[in-house]
């Protein structure tokens, strides 16, 4: 069936290009650290031997939520989300500064990000929200509670500091909703308040306002705030078509800071030239392509907004990365997706990905749109009922129903 075989081929692509960019960022993070590490008599296999440990750890989970029915993730969402609010307050209060930040939990050599996690918390709670009722139609109805949630939440993370996460939240709510058929006349006045919001927060930060600035003219201050951008545009410019080498880029060693982060494209773009540049934007291309394919597919309405939310987060968030290091937008701190170091982001984007995967399964079982209240009806439906084709219930008479369509209905779509 046409049905089946477009799910395999988007699962195939997804997990192909998913897994290429996992191995493909340990090959540039390894490039990235190991002279510098060596120069300073350190282990060169460090980060890398960090790197490959939350890989595994992330590709485990990626394979048990493929394999998790992701309409169960419905009722694990309110527990989430709490706990990825109570991770975000902790962390302010009783985690250590690093370079002036309080971003992370240290347990020995590991750390995790409760960001991240939210990123996934945030998702979920806004596609079962969404699901169950009607679009917001007016500004009150889409601050409660929506709004108030991802604004609380970038509140938060705004306070650690960290403005590129707050954009990459911001960013996938806007792709959820407006997937949700939220009007776009709302959906303006939303982002035009959170870019008020946005600004006020870039003037009241020193430290953000020099970013803007040496945007605009990075030659200005090019020893200070417009040294990073400088430095990736010359590592890229000096590229070429096929890069210096891999491996053979001085930038990343004496030059360009956080390179194994933030700037790990600005390594590709020296290393690998246009030729390895072209391929990573490609390979998120597919992603996208794959990703909005199994949310235009899908029949449920939860799966659609999951589905549509989690593209978003990482081709949003590869987006704004590859902006910045370009030099046509200002830097925000984001890394790239399943190429940049950090663990916190590669797992929890690997298990975005599982889901993802699921999604694609089981696009044909429809859950009708309705409240979760009342008693389930827990008694067993014979075959007959399982293949007449299943209608929505009348908003409050019922819990969300599961009915799969049978294949020749799935064919003819």
């Amino acid at each position: 069936m046409r049905a089946d075989a477009d799910a395999r081929f988007d699962q195939r692509l997804l997990t192909f290009v998913t897994l290429g960019l996992v191995a493909f960022g340990l090959v540039m993070v390894y490039s990235a650290t190991s002279a510098a590490a060596a120069l300073g008599n350190g282990d060169s296999m460090e980060f890398l031997e960090r790197q490959a440990a939350y890989a595994i750890l992330g590709i485990v989970l990626m394979a048990v939520a493929a394999h998790f029915d992701y309409h169960r993730l419905r009722y694990f969402a309110p527990a989430l989300l709490l706990v990825a609010l109570a991770l975000c307050v902790a962390v302010l209060v009783a985690s250590p500064a690093v370079n002036g930040a309080h971003r992370w939990f240290f347990l020995g050599p590991a750390s995790f990000q409760p960001s991240e996690l939210a990123k996934l918390a945030l998702c979920l709670f806004a596609a079962v929200h969404l699901a169950r009722r009607p679009p917001p139609r007016t500004l009150g109805q889409l601050m409660r509670p929506l709004g108030l949630v991802t604004g609380i939440f970038c509140a938060l993370i705004l306070v650690e500091p960290d403005l590129g996460t707050t954009v990459s939240l911001c960013v996938m709510m806007l792709a959820v909703l407006l997937v949700a058929g939220v009007p776009m006349r709302l959906l303006t006045v939303a982002a035009l308040g959170v870019a008020a919001v946005g600004l006020v927060a870039i003037w009241a930060e020193p430290y953000r306002r020099a970013r803007v600035f040496s945007f605009l003219d990075p030659w200005s201050d090019a020893q200070n705030s417009g040294f990073q951008i400088i430095q990736a545009m010359i590592g890229i410019g000096s590229g070429g078509f096929t890069g210096v080498g891999l491996g053979e880029g001085p930038q990343k060693t004496l030059y360009l800071p956080e390179a194994h982060t933030d700037m790990i494209f600005a390594v590709v773009g020296e290393e690998l030239g246009l030729v390895g540049s072209v391929l990573v934007i490609g390979a998120f291309a597919a992603f996208g392509y794959a990703g909005f394919r199994i949310a235009l597919r899908c029949r449920d309405p939860f799966g659609k907004l999951l589905a549509a939310g989690l593209t978003a987060l990482v081709c949003g968030q590869a987006a704004i990365n590859l902006a910045a290091v370009l030099g046509i937008a200002p830097l925000t701190g984001i890394p790239l997706p399943f190429v940049s170091y950090g663990g916190s982001s590669l797992v929890v984007l690997l298990a975005a990905v599982g889901i993802l995967l699921n999604i694609a399964v089981n696009e044909r079982v429809v859950q009708a749109r309705v409240p979760d209240r009342g008693r389930r009806d827990r008694r067993p439906r014979s075959a007959g009922s399982r293949s007449r084709r299943s209608t929505a219930r009348p908003r409050g008479q019922g819990d969300l129903r599961r009915v799969a369509r049978p294949r020749r209905v799935a064919a003819r779509s």
